[in-house]
Parts: C-alpha cells; structure tokens; sequence
C-alpha cells in the first residue's frame, strides 16, 4: 500500500525532499564546506581569495581552537603564502632549527638539522588568523548536519531543526568522523589507541631550550616538546595516564602524569614543564585517528559535485607531523581547480557578481582535484601508517621491515615535507 505522504508518480526520496521543502525554508549555495576546523577554513579562505563565495557550516557553537599547536613544514608554509597570511603568522612562532631526539635508555642522542622552514603555530592562531580573513556570515556556528541527501547537481543537506540547505558543491572538511565522507560511501576511519596530554606551558622571563624540537623516548613514556616563541613552549606526553577517560578536572590528570614521568625517572626539566603547565590548556587525546594507505590509494573520493579534503579524505594521525600540512595543499589544489572550473564557465558578467556565478564543469574540477592529490596523500598515509606500525611492533622482522618501507621512501630527510603544490 502506498504511504499517504507519497505522491503518485514519484519516487519515495524525490517525494521526502519535496515534502520537506514545504515544510521548511530552504537556502541554497553554491559551495558549502562542512566543518569549521584548519581544512575547512584554508578551503574558504582560498575560495576568497579568487573571487568565489562559499558558505562554512560548524557544528560548535564556536570555532574548535583547542588541540593545542601544529607543525607547519615548508610545503604548509608555501600555502599560507598562497593564503596571503604566511607574513602574520611567522610574527606568533619561531623557527625550529633541529630535531633533538634521545634514547634514554639507550643514552643515544642525535641532533639532525631542519633544512627548510619548520615552526610549530598554536592552533587557536592558525584558526583565528585564517576565519578574520574570510567575509563576514561565511562561517555559520552552530549548524549540525544530519542527513544529505542527493540532488543534481550536488547534495541537499538537513540539519535537527529541519532546514534545508542546497548545495550545487560540497566539500566535507569534516574530520575523520565526516557525515560527506558516510555519504560518499567511504569507510570509516580506524583508531588505535594512543593515550596522550598535551599543552602549553609559559616561561615569563624565557625558556632555556632554544630552537630545537625534543623528541624524549623513555621506557614507559615519549615526550615531545617544541618551542613556539622565546617564552613559550608546547608540548606532548605519551603514557598510560589512569584517568584519560575523565577530562573534566585537568590539573588531576596533570599531577597523574607528573607522577608517571618521576617513577619514571625522567629529567628534571620535563617533569617541571608538565606541572607549570597552564591547566586550560591541557586536553588528552585517547585515540589516534586514521585511513589505511589502500583506502586513500583506491576510494572514490567524489560522487558528482560532491567531495572531501583533510581529515575526512586522509586522517592519518600525527606520526609524521603532516595532517595540517596536506590539508593547507588539498585546500589550495581545490580551490585552484573550483577556480578554472569557474574561469572556463566564462563565469561573472559585470552585472552578475563572481559569488553568484554558477561554478560550470565543478564535477570535472573536482575529478582533477581527487587525481592530483591522490597519489601525494596516499604516499603520506603510507608513510603514517608505517611509522605508527613500527612503534607498535614486537617483533624485530615487524621493525625491520617497516625500517625499510621508511627507507624506500626517504623518509629520514624529511622527503615528504619539501613539496610544493603549486600557485593558487
């Protein structure tokens, strides 16, 4: 029997989205970016910057800038050059000259230059710095989506409330738990678990540490520490910490972890860094998030006018320190093909502003943006994925052959990271 609500003639998914057109306002847009994090937000910016309009939905009430601080490589830097912000925020994070890694156990300490531009930026003023940058109403707080629905061209998207929002592209920056992604039919991405604290602590009259970036490997515990500015450092401990379920009173997980590092007999240094730490600004991290290389090889990453970048596309956890760097490249790369996509449409008369103009061939676009970036971020999850494998191995024939992955890819020169995407 035919349900009351379904028209004669149509079919049950046509008829739904007809019925819920009437029932509430709809808005439609020619891009709409879900999620509000550094992919998103470089993808909007990016858009801006050659004329075209696109509208950011994030499902916070405010913009996500916890998370601590990022590793920005040169080819993330050559980004935000591209971006117009490199300049702005070079002025919040020094440069970080070498990797200072010691074996504890081993009494092994290596010191290896960074050759090309590295510094660590705090989230919040990566965020900060890339949203003042973009129009005013471009990015709408507090707009969840919860169901897409398919539409020519792009998608239709509903939130709790019942609205309705159309988009002729969609692009989902929406983290390794992406809703574009589900609707793409990707699988979803894997966890391993990966107990961690991070956060900043100050030194008002200068920290001792210089410019280089700590990595400690003790026998229960890693610690990461990088300078941002003279009297500012961020920092990582990795260890099994009791109450990483409960983050609600952070100074007690702090003292937990403090204890921890002192059993542990870790410097001096280290075990005064994390109990100075500032407490609202210390989170734990209890999974580590990621695609297998194989997904990112051979998914289809676009259904018509619809796609992902970032984490939605490549989580890849933060083994190699590059999630936010190739999320600056995906950025640009689509941008820059939405934007010849638009140019070749003969898009934007006099009197029809650039933002209005219907985004002709964006499916073509999109394909040539899936093929461009595919092959680069499938070498990086491979590269993640070996490198968290390795840590995680027991066996010596485990080790040695994640070992010769890495040398095969040239990983010990930071290869990956001297890339350079292109020219907005």
């Amino acid at each position: 029997m035919r349900h009351p609500l379904i028209r004669p003639g149509t079919s049950s998914s046509s008829n739904l989205l007809d019925l819920i057109k009437e029932t509430y306002m709809e808005e439609s847009h020619d891009i709409v970016i879900v999620g509000g994090g550094i992919c998103s937000l470089a993808t909007a910016l990016a858009l801006h910057r050659k004329g075209i309009a696109s509208l950011v939905l994030e499902k916070s009430e405010t913009l996500r800038v916890d998370g601590g601080s990022i590793g920005v490589h040169v080819n993330g830097w050559r980004v935000l050059e591209q971006l117009g912000i490199a300049a702005e925020l070079r002025e919040t994070a020094n440069l970080v000259t070498a990797f200072h890694d010691v074996w504890q156990e081993e009494e092994k300490i290596t010191l290896t230059p960074v050759r090309k531009e590295l510094r660590w930026l705090k989230r919040k003023d990566l965020l900060e710095t890339m949203a003042k940058n973009v129009p005013a109403g471009a990015i709408r707080l507090g707009c969840h989506i919860t169901a897409i629905h398919p539409s020519d061209p792009g998608a239709v998207l509903t939130t709790p409330g019942g609205s309705i929002i159309r988009a002729k592209v969609l692009i989902g920056c929406d983290g390794s738990n992406s809703v574009v992604a589900k609707y793409l039919g990707l699988s979803p991405a894997k966890s391993t678990p990966r107990t961690f604290l991070r956060g900043f602590t100050r030194y008002p009259h200068g920290h001792p540490f210089g410019d280089h970036f700590l990595r400690l490997r003790g026998k229960r515990f890693f610690v990461g520490r990088s300078p941002i500015t003279d009297t500012l450092v961020s920092f990582f401990v990795a260890c099994h910490i009791p109450s990483a379920g409960d983050t609600r009173d952070m100074r007690a997980t702090r003292h937990s972890v403090v204890q921890k590092l002192e059993g542990q007999q870790c410097p001096a240094e280290i075990v005064e860094m994390v109990q100075n730490s500032d407490p609202e600004s210390l989170n734990v991290v209890t999974k580590v998030w990621y695609r297998p290389p194989w997904q990112v090889a051979f998914a289809s990453f676009r259904k018509g006018t619809v796609t992902v970048a970032g984490d939605a596309m490549h989580a890849m956890g933060s083994y190699i320190g590059q999630g936010g760097s190739a999320a600056l490249e995906d950025a640009l790369v689509l941008a820059r093909s939405l934007a010849r996509a638009a140019a070749g449409s003969g898009g934007g008369r006099d009197d029809e502003p650039c933002e209005r103009t219907m985004i002709v061939g964006a499916a073509t676009a999109i394909g040539g943006y899936v093929r461009e970036r595919r092959l680069r971020v499938a070498r990086l999850s491979l590269e993640a994925f070996v490198v968290g494998e390795l840590l995680r191995a027991k066996s010596l024939a485990t080790k040695l052959a994640c070992l010769a992955i890495l040398a095969l890819l040239g990983t010990k020169a930071l290869g990956h990271t001297n890339y350079d995407c292109g020219r907005l």
